[in-house]
């Protein structure tokens, strides 16, 4: 199995979730069940293998670093692995992270001194459930640089994302922040393939294109480097529609992904992951999402995990209104 070092994206302020974020970063913000919004990216990397794990927070990080230490640490105190929070290093300019890209530049040599077989660069706030490993599959098979995780939206809404146009085969042809005309995606006239912002990294490409970017006065991914790199580098799309997590119940919307950067958008993907048969199920066993009360029932131990299991069951997380589900899908912020 390949070695991959995860960079988790979890500075951002939220400007358009306040009030919930006068206090706390995006990722950190309470979701539903206990968990909060990184829960669901780290949980992801977890269940794909991925061991070493570090969280990128700049705004309001208090609460966000609690989290990780109560409700993280712990499943990694008897592994290999790890999991840690890096803020801005305080002798940069200004002591803060600039972009997304300048965020991942200050801590290269953190990165370069795990001699890892790929870098995973990936962000903390999004609703959704992702197997890694096929994407890790896709990124090799075809001997990409960069890989850029796709979820296919409706053109109209497609302007508020980073956008991707692609040849048949996922190769990048063009990447477009924001673009006022889309490009569809091939044999899918009525949809264009977004980014997620999860990236997938050859480690000898991402340093040559963070120095690049460092002499260009470059910091952010989708806005700076990758619509500049898409004609040189092999850069490909993976279709999320494509990737497949056990214990999705029938029920349940295929490849699941939302962007909560908005209060409506928060609330309508809140609305999903209510009900008896809910949009995006919380509850699976086989891909679990972990949480502070994860870590709770692991400090108690298995004896007491077990003993309430039989007296209580996967009970889901209910609500009284079940028809409030939407398709809304915002950029971030």
């Amino acid at each position: 199995m390949k070695k991959t070092v995860a960079l988790v994206l979890a500075g951002g302020e939220g400007t358009r979730l306040y009030p919930l974020t006068a206090e706390h970063a995006k990722p950190a913000l309470p979701f539903a069940n206990g968990y909060r919004i990184c829960d669901f990216v780290l949980s992801n990397l977890v269940n794909s293998g991925i061991s070493t794990i570090y969280v990128l927070a700049q705004y309001k990080p208090e609460s966000l670093v609690k989290h990780i230490e109560t409700a993280w640490a712990p499943w990694f105190t008897e592994s290999e692995g790890l999991i840690k929070v890096l803020l801005p290093r305080s002798n940069t300019l200004g002591g803060r992270f600039k972009g997304t890209a300048d965020a991942v530049y200050q801590y290269l040599d953190v990165v370069q001194a795990h001699s890892a077989d790929i870098v995973a660069v990936f962000a903390a706030d999004h609703i959704y459930r992702m197997d890694v490993r096929q994407m890790t599959d896709f990124h090799l098979a075809n001997a990409a640089d960069v890989t850029v995780a796709a979820v296919g939206v409706p053109l109209e809404k497609a302007r508020g994302f980073g956008v991707l146009k692609t040849a048949a085969d996922g190769r990048v042809l063009e990447f477009r922040e924001k673009p006022k005309q889309p490009a569809p995606i091939p044999g899918d006239p009525r949809h264009a393939y977004a980014s997620m912002g999860n990236y997938l990294f050859k480690p000898q490409t991402l340093h040559r294109l963070l120095d690049e970017a460092c002499e260009r006065g470059e910091v952010d991914f989708g806005r700076d480097l990758l619509p500049r790199i898409c004609k040189r580098d092999r850069v490909f799309a993976y279709d999320f529609a494509q990737n497949r997590v056990p214990g999705v119940q029938e029920f349940e919307e295929p490849a699941y992904w939302r962007d909560v950067g908005t209060l409506s958008a928060l609330a309508a993907a809140q609305q999903d992951a209510m009900g008896s048969r809910p949009r995006f199920n919380l509850w699976n066993a086989r891909w679990p999402i972990r949480g502070e009360y994860e870590a709770e029932t692991l400090a108690r131990g298995p004896q007491r995990e077990h003993e309430e299991a039989e007296l209580t069951g996967p009970a889901p997380w209910r609500a009284g209104r079940r028809d409030r589900h939407t398709d809304e899908r915002v950029p971030t912020s």
